[in-house]
Parts: structure tokens; sequence; C-alpha cells
């Protein structure tokens, strides 16, 4: 059985999910949010860039192999964001909001199946206590009717394509966590980020984005120069931490920046927690203590 995760890939991960929390802060802030994205990434792949040359790492011989795996990685997260916004926009958030989170439950099975990973019993405890924290935290309340209510309306389109968010996500972290085992984790994301930045490319090349990228920079260059670090900080830690873990466990564990997003939403957004986050924040809680010590 594999063992827990060790504490640097835990550090890395948490770490992980607080930045994915502080960048994902900053994109409700601004105005043109897919304008805002674009803008966030090509940030972060600047301050790559300038670091990688200007220390004189370059890129290393970047084999058709990993340039494959960082291009089909960047198509399933690019796709799993248009999934989630299509979702949220046509449904309510405590309905999709669950659904796409059903990643946790495929990626364990993509990691023994396809890249020969092995559970511990307290592992396999931890990961569904995170799912269960992940699914609930949106929950308008605790009951059967309401725990079931996602399913009860698989053919909305909001529901089926929050569940498609969930399915090509897994894909996708099963192809990431391919891709740093086989070029260094700074790197491949190097690559993952210039391959994400250049399909957001090509959709803001439609004409309904004319004259929208210079406004969003023009009001939000602050946002803008804030989210670049924190979305690097957030993307380099956690595939530092997937070198150091199987790919099983660290996404679960990264769904402790749900937990982090309730204490941000409660400390400096005047949010309340309610019984039903708390509760689920404690499942996520519980579920990261089970598999660290797995």
């Amino acid at each position: 059985m594999m063992p827990g995760m060790d504490s640097l890939a835990l550090s890395l991960i948490v770490f992980s999910a607080l930045m994915h929390a502080l960048w994902n802060l900053l994109v409700k802030q601004s105005h043109d949010k897919t304008v805002f994205i674009w803008w966030m990434f090509l940030s972060a792949f600047s301050l790559m860039s300038l670091f990688m040359f200007s220390t004189g790492l370059g890129l290393p011989v970047l084999t058709l192999r990993s340039l494959l795996l960082a291009a089909a990685a960047a198509v399933c997260f690019v796709l799993y964001h248009w999934f989630t916004g299509v979702a949220y926009r046509d449904g309510d958030l405590s309905l999709t909001y669950p659904l796409a989170q059903t990643s946790m439950l495929y990626v364990p099975v993509w990691g023994v199946l396809l890249l020969g990973e092995s559970l511990s019993l307290f592992g396999i405890v931890g990961i569904l206590l995170l799912v269960m924290g992940a699914y609930c935290i949106q929950l308008r309340q605790l009951s059967t009717s309401e725990l079931l209510r996602p399913f009860s309306q698989l053919g909305s389109r909001s529901v089926q394509a929050a569940l498609l968010a969930g399915f090509v996500y897994s894909v996708g972290a099963i192809i990431d966590k391919t891709g740093v085992d086989s070029y260094s984790a700074y790197h491949f994301t190097y690559v993952l980020v210039c391959c994400m930045l250049s399909i957001m490319s090509l959709n803001l090349l439609r004409p309904c984005y004319r004259g929208r990228i210079l406004k969003e920079w023009r009001q939000s260059r602050r946002l803008v120069l804030c989210s670049g670090p924190a979305m690097l900080g957030s993307f380099l830690s956690f595939r530092y931490g997937l070198q150091l873990a199987p790919v099983s466990y660290a996404v679960p564990v990264r769904q402790v920046s749900l937990l982090i997003g309730v204490l941000i939403g409660l400390l400096f957004l005047g949010e309340s927690c309610g019984r039903i986050r708390l509760a689920s924040s404690g499942l996520i809680l519980a579920g990261v203590a089970f598999v660290w010590h797995g």
C-alpha cells in the first residue's frame, strides 16, 4: 500500500491551495473576468520567461511527448474553466458546484488504473472525507433531498456542464502528473502556461472582445500585477508537490483551498460561515489529516 503524503509534499499542496484561493479572489474582483484571466496568464508567463532566461536556465530539450502532454493538459484545463463557467452561468451554484468537484472521485480511479498507484485504508478514508467536505460546502441545508438534488436534474444543461467539468479536470490531472514525472516541474509548468495562454489568446481574437483587453488593463492593472505571481505560485507549488506525491492524494488534498476560501470570506469579506460550511470545513481538515498519516 502507498504511504500518505510526506510533510514537504503536503506543504507544497497546501501553499498551492492558498495561492489558488487568492488568485480566485482577485478574479472575482475584476470587471471582465475572461479578459482578466488572460492578463493573469500573460503576467505569469512573462514572469516565468524573465526568470528562466535571465538566470541562464533556458528551456531544456523539449520532446514531442512532453509538448503533447502539456498541450493536452492545457486543453483539459481550459475546457474545465469553460464548462464550469457554463454551469455557474446557467444554474444555481448550490446545484452545480458540488458536481464540478466530482473530479476527486475520478482521479484516484485513474491513478490506480493508469498510473499503478495504490491507496492505503487511511488514504481512502481521507479522500472520501475530502470529497464529502467539498460536495457539501455549498449546499443550502443538510438533508437527503438536498444531498441528492444535484443528481435529480441530470437533464439540465448546467448540471451536465458541471459533470463534464469534473470529468475533464480529472483527465487533465492525470496528464499533468505524467508530464511532471517525465520533465522538470518548472519547465513543464512553463510549457503548460504557454499552451493555455495560446488557447485563450485565440479566443480573444473574436470580434466580441475588440477593445475589451486594454479596457480591462486600465481598470484592473493592480489586480493583474498581483494575480500573476499568485497564479504562478499556485501552479508551480502544485506541480512540485505532484512530483513528490501520488496524484490520487494531491488533487483531493488541494481542495483545502475551499476551506481557505471560507476563511477569506469570513475574515476579510464579512461573510457568515454557517453550520454547513463549518461542518464541511471540518471534513476537509479531517480528510487532509487522514491522507497525511495514511
